[in-house]
């Protein structure tokens, strides 16, 4: 939970998950862009301002590495259009030969596939969910959203 703790100035508190408060200041502009991302998602400051701090410390651990996408967020490799989960995936499915992925992806080059594996390596739950909502059977996904299939069966009449 974010709160205004002094009148004068931009002065916050902040809920962490775990409780534990944390005073930050902010400077207006950033107040204001936080109380209208709040807004635009129904969420709390305090949860908009614990998202972007993870984000940017994952951000700078992992240079190239950024996050999209609603709840949850997802961290993809600027330039390479594909999620992190992704481009593990594909480095799974060539058995972790590098150089094979490589040559079948022409797209990417080593060092993105480098930076994803050790994001990966460093975050190994967050990515490994990813990849394993993916893989669900194509009925999960139809049950989750009954109007995916209508677009292919409308096309093939």
């Amino acid at each position: 939970m974010l709160r205004n703790v002094c009148n004068f100035c931009s002065l916050w508190d902040v809920t962490t998950a775990k409780g534990q408060p944390l005073t930050v200041r902010l400077a207006e502009a950033t107040r204001v862009l936080v109380e209208r991302e709040a807004r635009r998602t129904s969420r709390s400051r305090g949860a908009i301002v614990g998202e972007l701090a993870e984000e940017a410390a994952k951000a700078r651990l992992f240079p190239g590495i950024a996050f999209r996408g609603p709840e949850p967020r997802r961290p993809w490799l600027v330039g390479s259009g594909l999620d992190v989960w992704e481009i593990i995936s594909i480095y799974h499915d060539y058995g972790g030969d590098l150089k094979k992925m490589l040559a079948g992806h022409q797209s990417l080059s080593e060092h993105a596939v480098q930076l994803a594996l050790a994001y990966a390596k460093r975050f190994p739950d967050e990515v490994e969910e990813a990849i394993a909502q993916n893989a669900r059977p194509v009925e999960d996904w139809l049950e989750e959203l009954p109007t995916a299939g209508m677009a292919t069966a409308s096309r093939s009449r």
